[in-house]
């Protein structure tokens, strides 16, 4: 249960296929028995494309944060580098910074492949980052807020190597469905290196305001990556791959079903608002 714990909590495990082609919102039309299968492996992919994610058209990590091949691309807790390659893939030069060396290497090659201008690895804890100030035109900063102990100090490092202009992304777990994890969930899940802190909503909004930063957008998303992340906790011996427990099969037809019907996405909507996986706010640093 701990290796599963520790996978789960890096920040690249979700939502699977980060950095991917994004599929057309049409996958939700099942034509066969074969395509059935196949977007029940990617249906998170496809959930979050709805949401805003992955727009490869306008290079966008998420609606309203745009990446270019003029941008320098700090991923603070990139993980494996699932994100990253997204920045990649639209020759952004890369800086890559994480606790653990072994993902880094990893997502360093990944970025590479995808196109990077450039790429530099950083293994560091942020206290402080080995950048000089006004360094970077996009921070990155996805579901790493949560672990570390001084979010004020993590934010002030962070404004500080980045450019006047610069646009933020962060995202943490929402607090509902966190509240849900403090009852089904290992103990293990809220102790350190792994989640410290609940973010109440509105917090976020308020850490990147304190930290001098203006809010250019608020949202959230995930109800799937909620619903299926808390009935995970419930399959013992199930691994982050296939073959997946049949509870989990299950939830995965019940949504794939649901995208497909007219009403499905005003319905997503609507769940995504009440039960979101995490909260988004998308700020800029002033000129």
């Amino acid at each position: 249960m701990l290796s599963k714990i520790k996978r789960f909590l890096s920040p690249s495990s979700e939502p699977k296929g980060f950095g991917e082609t994004a599929p057309s919102p049409r996958t939700a039309a099942i034509a066969s028995k074969n395509e059935e299968e196949a977007l029940g492996l990617e249906i998170g992919l496809v959930d979050s494309y709805l949401s805003g994610w992955l727009r490869n058209d306008t290079g966008e990590l998420i609606e309203g944060f745009a990446i270019t091949a003029a941008d320098k691309v700090l991923d603070i807790g990139c993980g494996d580098g699932g994100y990253a390659t997204f920045s990649g893939k639209h020759g952004a030069a890369v800086i890559l910074a994480d606790v653990d060396a072994e993902k880094i290497e990893i997502a360093q090659r990944r970025v590479l492949d995808a196109g990077a201008r450039s790429v530099q690895a950083l293994v560091t804890d942020a206290n402080p980052l080995p950048l000089p100030d006004a360094h970077v035109t996009r921070v990155v900063a996805m579901e790493v807020l949560e672990h570390v102990d001084d979010p004020a100090q993590f934010m002030q490092e962070l404004v500080r190597v980045a450019a006047p202009g610069a646009l933020f992304l962060l995202t943490v777990p929402d607090e509902l469905i966190e509240t849900i994890q403090t009852h089904i969930a290992p103990p293990v899940y809220f102790e350190k290196p792994n989640h410290i802190r609940i973010f109440k909503r509105g917090e976020l909004a308020q850490l990147a305001l304190d930290a001098g930063l203006t809010i250019e957008r608020t949202t959230q998303y995930g109800f799937y990556h909620s619903v299926w992340w808390s009935l995970y906790w419930a399959c013992e011996n199930q691994s982050l791959s296939p073959p997946w427990h049949p509870l989990i099969e299950s939830w995965t037809q019940t949504w794939t079903t649901l995208l497909s019907l007219p009403d499905g996405p005003i319905i997503k909507q609507a769940l995504d608002a009440a039960m979101p996986k995490s909260q988004v706010v998308i700020a800029r640093k002033p000129l």
